[in-house]
């Protein structure tokens, strides 16, 4: 599945350059590949002068003083933006704080993620929306806050979302704690239709396979675990898809899981209702049978799924049924992984792997600018936030990366807090070189 080479160029490369590197003075990148479904100039080679972090020009050649990126192979797009990372801080700082998930997200491309709001306290008010919002004025990432829908995350009572809207808040969900309750649900979409909001949720009944702990199939037969079944998931994507068209509202499936599930969204969107949907990179690359070895970083959720399941999500993905690739990225300390199987929590780190996965993953799938546009362009569609353009006199908010270089994922290339994943040894195809956003250059090493 993997390849089996590498190379040290962007480590060459990278110590050479100060990190991060503040754009008083012009970066230039020489003979970058854009790729930009947006602009007029995707699929050509161009250099690109920025200056204070604007693009000053894009030209076949470019001579100036300044600091020179010059990379073969280099390519160039509109910054990525991942929905739904877990940040960790205020309250769990000690999985993952503001400054350690906005350095792990620029080592995985990234220029933005919107942040789910299973935080201590809950990102259920306006102060928590505005806690976010001020400790991440001068990040080179931005942080969209995803606020919470139910009190404290719990699915009992709404919260008041106008309020947390005009603090700034893009979306309502209750991250990691799918909405239960079929009425505070319908209530929840409803309420947003005033600000034109939106909803998010991940699909999964609770009742249907209580203490699951991976996907129920032959393997978990096998090992004699309990299954997290498909139609735990497909229900409540039914249920969520009848209440959105009910309520006339929009509706985000985070992360989904299951053939099931894709089929049951595209029939949607062929009627005209107003869903989108994400897939987590880990489920495009991995299925059950890495539970096999009882590895706790192999435990997510949503579960590694089947063969055919994985197959039907790359098709999801062709046809744009599946509209976004998330990192799923939730930290865990050492003490909530390292466990035997059923006692460790789910999730494993993902903003630095999250696109080499899904580059590897992809292969023959997808065209490069396909998923630019599934990393970029959706992502920000989805939330109604600004749509970066490479273009002369803009803003530049660029991610930078070798879409064809083989390389392996080691331990020194986490900059997350935590490190429960899975992959570190393996080999992957396409490699983050750094982003360009407000004024700053960051380069991986």
């Amino acid at each position: 599945m993997f390849l089996n080479q590498s190379s040290s160029l962007i480590a060459r490369f990278a110590s050479d350059v100060k990190l991060p590197l503040s754009l008083e003075r012009m970066i230039l990148l020489k003979n970058a590949m854009i790729v930009d479904p947006s602009s007029k100039l995707d699929g050509k080679k161009r250099d690109i002068l920025i200056e204070k972090g604007k693009i000053k020009e894009i030209k076949t050649k470019i001579t100036a003083k300044a600091t020179v990126i010059a990379v073969e192979g280099l390519h160039v797009s509109p910054g990525w933006l991942d929905i739904g990372a877990q940040i960790g801080e205020p309250g769990y700082e000690h999985r993952e704080d503001l400054q350690s998930v906005w350095r792990a997200a620029a080592a995985g491309g990234f220029t933005g993620i919107a942040c789910f709001p299973n935080t201590n306290p809950v990102i259920h008010s306006k102060s928590e929306v505005l806690y976010i919002k001020n400790n991440t004025q001068d990040s080179s990432v931005d942080f969209f806050p995803l606020a919470a829908a139910s009190q404290k995350a719990e699915g009992k009572e709404i919260t008041e979302m106008l309020d947390m809207h005009h603090a700034g808040a893009v979306g309502f969900t209750d991250g990691n704690a799918s909405i239960q309750n079929s009425g505070l649900m319908m209530r929840a979409l409803e309420y947003v239709k005033s600000f034109n909001g939106l909803i998010l949720n991940q699909a999964h009944d609770h009742s249907v396979d209580l203490d699951g702990q991976m996907h129920e199939g032959m393997i978990s037969t096998s090992l004699g675990m309990k299954g997290i079944s498909n139609l735990s998931e497909e229900l409540m994507v039914q249920r969520d898809l009848y209440l959105v068209a009910y309520t006339d509202s929009r509706l985000h499936i985070s992360n989904i899981s299951t053939a099931g599930a894709v089929e049951l969204i595209r029939r949607a969107k062929k009627k005209g209702v107003a869903v989108t949907c994400s897939v987590a990179a880990i489920n495009l690359l991995l299925d059950d049978r890495e539970l096999t070895t009882f590895e706790a970083n192999y435990k997510v959720f949503p579960p590694l799924r089947s063969v055919e399941d994985i197959k039907a999500l790359k098709k999801g993905l062709e046809d744009g049924t599946i509209d976004h690739i998330t990192s799923n990225h939730c930290p865990w300390e050492t003490e909530s992984k390292q466990l035997e199987f059923p006692y460790a929590e789910f999730g494993v780190i993902g903003l630095e792997t999250s696109f080499a996965i899904a580059q590897t993953a992809l292969q023959g799938k997808l065209s490069l600018s396909q998923l630019i546009d599934k990393l970029s362009i959706q992502p920000r569609k989805i939330l109604g936030v600004e749509l970066p353009v490479i273009a002369e006199g803009l803003t530049a908010n660029l991610s930078l990366f070798l879409p064809n270089l083989a390389w392996t994922f080691e331990a020194k290339d986490i900059y997350s807090k935590s490190k429960n994943t899975p992959f570190v040894g393996s080999t992957f195809t396409g490699k983050v070189v750094g982003i360009i956003n407000h004024g700053q250059l960051i380069l991986n090493e």
